[in-house]
């Protein structure tokens, strides 16, 4: 078996992630211990006990995220189940995660780099009025069509017929509200704090360009595949252009799974909350196999 690892994006967290991990290893203590104090603030608090308003909060559920997934890949790793494992991807900042887990950052600058990326999209959500709306049951192209034609973004395509959008709240009300009248099977606004993946993130771009260069780059141990082209990056001054443009481009993570599958995955694990990247993996091919592990019952 070749075995993709997957790491979960933004939305996936909920208030108590994390602490059964907490009170039953001690590598996870260690992680959610070391959080707390590199980042200067209750990260294991917000995780486990909320209030949910709080963890949703970009700067929060971001690192929350990180620390949830690293957590489980080292109980993991260190119960001998990851020999199988040559391939990783994150969804969104989960690609931080991934690139973590295959030792292009330790776990200090992994942290440091996604609490620096969830700061600085938080602060770009709160200088600009921007949503996001899913569409559901509709081919690729036609929703980049209908993209070009309202002026908004496809932000995530996550696997076959569910895409999210994203821009300026005025042109994704007016986006939900055309769509429904083209007949789309189904457009709904999210309940989000900004247009993350569109040109409303391009002061967090540019800031993260900035801070991103004083930060070194190994290259990975783990085949990794990037959100932004869907394909194989390893050289690590692609893997920073990589993070860099993310913040604004793309999300393509049906291209991410559809090409790890062609690179020989015939496992996918989700390390991550609340089994989405399972039901992605799903929808995208029923027959691949596939585990989620959030909790340390499903170890």
């Amino acid at each position: 078996m070749t075995t993709a690892l997957m790491f979960s994006g933004q939305g996936a967290q909920k208030v108590g992630m994390g602490k059964d991990l907490y009170e039953n290893s001690e590598i996870a203590r260690s992680h959610y211990d070391k959080a707390d104090e590199i980042l200067g603030w209750k990260l294991s608090e917000l995780s486990f006990e909320g209030p949910q308003e709080s963890l949703t909060e970009t700067k929060v559920c971001q690192p929350a995220l990180f620390v949830h997934g690293m957590a489980m890949f080292e109980i993991l790793k260190s119960q001998g189940k990851l020999g199988d494992v040559s391939i990783a991807m994150g969804l969104s900042l989960g690609e931080v995660t991934a690139l973590t887990a295959a030792g292009v950052f330790d776990f200090e600058t992994g942290l440091k780099v996604v609490a620096e990326r969830g700061r600085l999209m938080q602060e770009a959500c709160e200088a600009s009025k921007g949503s996001m709306a899913a569409v559901i049951g509709v081919e690729r192209d036609v929703v980049a069509s209908f993209c070009e034609e309202m002026d908004v973004q496809m932000a995530n395509l996550n696997c076959p017929g569910q895409i999210v959008i994203s821009g300026e709240k005025d042109k994704i009300v007016a986006a939900v509200a055309a769509g429904k009248e083209k007949g789309f099977r189904r457009v709904m606004e999210l309940d989000v704090a900004g247009a993350y993946h569109s040109r409303l993130m391009e002061p967090a771009r540019e800031r993260f360009a900035s801070y991103l260069e004083s930060v070194s780059f190994q290259e990975p141990s783990y085949t990794i595949f990037t959100n932004t082209t869907g394909k194989e990056v390893s050289e690590p001054t692609a893997i920073r252009e990589a993070l860099v443009k993310q913040v604004v481009s793309s999300v393509l993570w049906e291209d991410c799974l559809v090409n790890a599958a062609a690179a020989g995955a015939d496992l996918f694990w989700e390390l991550g909350v609340g089994g989405v990247l399972k039901g992605q993996v799903k929808r995208t091919n029923k027959d691949w196999a596939n585990a989620s592990f959030e909790t340390w019952a499903d170890l």
